[in-house]
């Protein structure tokens, strides 16, 4: 689940309207199975990267496993609640807080992970010589922490707000499991957007800030051009993964418009697998096939893993 305003507005149509047994049997379908796929990809991608010493060692591949994790938690928890919401319609409010905060956390570290990766490959083209002194792997999982941290600080205070301000005969309920109907306060709603604007204006001037190096880098240099090169392109795509989480903040206001041009054709379900699943096909994309190395043990793990799959009937 996404930024709060975007995952609030979407979701709430999703989870309140009531489908006919057939649309709904169909979406949930298509769900499961772009879930399925998914958590497939992510499945070879994370069995390739701890197969492997070389991956484990370099800060870069373990930023790139840490987001496919998260990704893969996020997807997992999203997908869950919105079965849930078709089988149960209403739950109970304690598990209701665990799938909205272990949703917005893992959302909402996507932008930093990706943030982090521009960095990294920042020092790496415009200070070579202290990259292997600068990024390493303590300091990468220093990092990831403090990603969870900044990303989990805000909304735990909503739920120490809620404990403090709602009754506990409150958590026993069973509502429709949306983050307005768990988290009422208004106060909350007012933080959550004024950190949101601030969360990710730092992640977009970092991107920027970055590439704009990373050019600068490359013009003056005589060699490494194509490292310099490539390293542009993967920010570029980090920088429309941003975008495409940042659509959650339109999509309310997108649903609307196209809904009034497209009554009852099934936009909001679009939008939902628009904004909240697509960007995270991105990630598979930018290291699982565009990165030579990266691809390279990924086809000797499949390999081997069809071998298995043919020598196995055989032997029995």
């Amino acid at each position: 689940m996404s930024s709060p305003g975007g995952l609030e507005g979407n979701m709430t149509q999703l989870l309140l309207v009531r489908d006919r047994f057939t649309s709904a049997f169909v979406k949930n379908l298509i769900v499961v199975l772009v879930w399925l796929l998914l958590s497939y990809i992510n499945g070879s991608l994370v069995a390739t990267f701890f197969r492997h010493q070389t991956f484990y060692e370099d800060p870069r591949y373990i930023l790139f496993i840490h987001m496919v994790i998260n990704d893969s938690i996020q997807l997992t928890v999203t997908i869950t609640l919105f079965l849930l919401s078709y089988i149960f319609y209403r739950i109970n409010v304690s598990f209701c807080c665990f799938f909205i905060l272990v949703a917005v956390f893992t959302t909402r570290n996507t932008p930093l992970n990706l943030a982090s990766m521009a960095i990294e490959r920042y020092i790496a083209i415009c200070e070579p010589l202290r990259h292997t002194q600068i990024c390493t792997v303590r300091r990468t999982y220093i990092v990831i922490g403090m990603i969870w941290f900044i990303c989990a600080a805000p909304d735990i205070t909503d739920l120490f707000v809620t404990l403090a301000t709602e009754s506990m005969s409150f958590f026993h309920e069973s509502v429709s499991c949306l983050r307005q109907n768990v988290f009422k306060d208004p106060i909350l709603a007012q933080k959550r957007l004024a950190f949101d604007v601030i969360y990710f204006s730092c992640v977009f001037l970092t991107l920027v800030f970055t590439y704009l190096r990373i050019v600068f880098a490359a013009q003056a240099l005589s060699t490494d051009k194509m490292s310099a090169k490539r390293a542009r392109k993967t920010i570029l795509l980090h920088g429309a993964q941003l975008a495409m989480c940042m659509l959650s903040y339109i999509s309310p206001s997108v649903e609307i418009v196209l809904s009034s041009i497209f009554p009852g054709r099934g936009i909001r379900f679009a939008n939902y697998l628009i904004v909240f699943i697509l960007p995270r096909f991105l990630s598979p994309i930018i290291y699982g096939v565009r990165d030579k190395k990266f691809r390279k043990y990924l086809k000797m793990y499949r390999c081997r893993v069809n071998v298995k799959m043919i020598v196995a009937p055989a032997n029995r």
